[in-house]
């Protein structure tokens, strides 16, 4: 992700500056926005650690059915 620095609007709100490889502005946008857009996407690591833990449930959904099956 391209490094965001911070500055003030005229009204005070906060603002996030993206810039490009020149230095100038490449996109300006609101921290309120930014941070509401950071929060809704999905981090790799977590997208891992879901597909890890479902993985672990399935194994232990499967060892239990067979169990089952051995009672009978």
């Amino acid at each position: 992700m391209a490094k965001r620095t911070t500055h003030r609007s005229r009204s005070g709100k906060k603002l996030y500056a993206v810039r490009d490889s020149q230095g100038r502005f490449k996109d300006i946008q609101t921290y309120e926005r930014a941070h509401r857009a950071d929060l809704a996407r999905t981090s790799a690591a977590e997208v891992k650690a879901k597909a890890k833990k479902s993985a672990k449930k399935a194994a232990k959904k499967k060892v239990a059915k067979k169990k089952v099956g051995k009672k009978r």
